[in-house]
């Protein structure tokens, strides 16, 4: 099944566009297991058991796990998700850059070592740092876009004066990935949730391409405006929300606090999509 066949089926068995984060950071592990590196998958399995029914797909985090030496918990972890969600797509948030045989063994990284659904990549070495990922036909790739990040400003947000409309750098990499650069139908946006107009101007330029879009929750970005900027009924839209779920409670309640956090972004993002199915536009 292509990535984003097993996206809508998830949006569809699950009733969700949320996707949780799993970003482990030890310092904020309950009390019993605060600044333990060994229970880092204990941590996050609890959390996917909590949410699995709740989600369009998980999102590990390489960096929380890398850090503490703790890729063998990743690996664990991601045997776990399949085993108990096989349903839920799973993105490795990895944020790749890379050429040639370097960028192929990043690949072989996500999607054979970590048997990944899909991976984040930057795009600003160009196409051949994109190509080896899309060697895997049933793979997904989530490219940034226009980040959540203030600093996204710096490259991101700056007009291209040699191409016609002068575009933003932005639209120019969601040009590509909506055109010449998604040879498979493989390619994804990486768009934050904190920009609501830049989503929509995202979604005008790459109207198919599924929409990977962070910054709900800790990050402040606006659940109702980013569905009404981003889905579409024929693409998907996966937003994430990490902090705000995984620390809902630093008690060992926290993989029912997880879940009841949630429950009530799903909610909340329900809500506005079914806004937009029943809206004049028809979004």
């Amino acid at each position: 099944m292509a990535f984003i066949d097993t996206l809508r089926a998830a949006e569809a068995r699950n009733q969700s566009l949320l996707c949780v984060g799993l970003d482990p950071d030890p310092a904020r592990f309950p009390a019993n297991w605060k600044n333990d590196t060994s229970k880092i998958f204990d941590f996050c399995a609890g959390i996917v058991d909590a949410t699995a029914d709740l989600v369009i797909a998980f999102k590990p985090q390489i960096a929380y796990f890398a850090a503490h030496r703790a890729e063998a918990q990743l690996e664990q972890l991601m045997a776990h998700m399949r085993n108990v969600a096989p349903q839920v797509p799973i993105i490795l948030d990895a944020k790749r850059g890379d050429i040639g045989s370097t960028a192929e063994q990043y690949a072989i990284e996500a999607f054979e070592r970590y048997g990944a659904d899909a991976v984040t990549l930057s795009p600003f070495m160009g196409f051949d740092s994109v190509q080896p990922y899309l060697k895997y036909h049933d793979k997904g790739a989530f490219l940034l876009c226009r980040t959540s990040n203030p600093g996204g400003d710096d490259l991101q947000a700056q007009h291209l004066s040699d191409i016609p409309g002068k575009p933003f750098l932005y639209e120019h990499v969601a040009a590509l990935a909506q055109g010449p650069w998604n040879l498979n139908g493989q390619l994804g946006l990486v768009v934050g949730a904190t920009y609501p107009a830049e989503i929509e101007a995202v979604r005008r330029v790459a109207p198919h391409a599924p929409l990977l879009i962070p910054g709900v929750g800790a990050q402040g970005g606006d659940a109702v405006a980013t569905v009404k900027a981003g889905w579409r009924e024929d693409a998907p839209i996966v937003v994430n929300s990490s902090r705000a779920i995984l620390y809902a409670s630093s008690a060992e309640d926290f993989s029912a606090a997880a879940r009841r956090e949630a429950q009530k972004t799903r909610a909340l993002l329900s809500a506005a999509q079914q806004q937009g199915l029943a809206g004049p536009t028809g979004m």
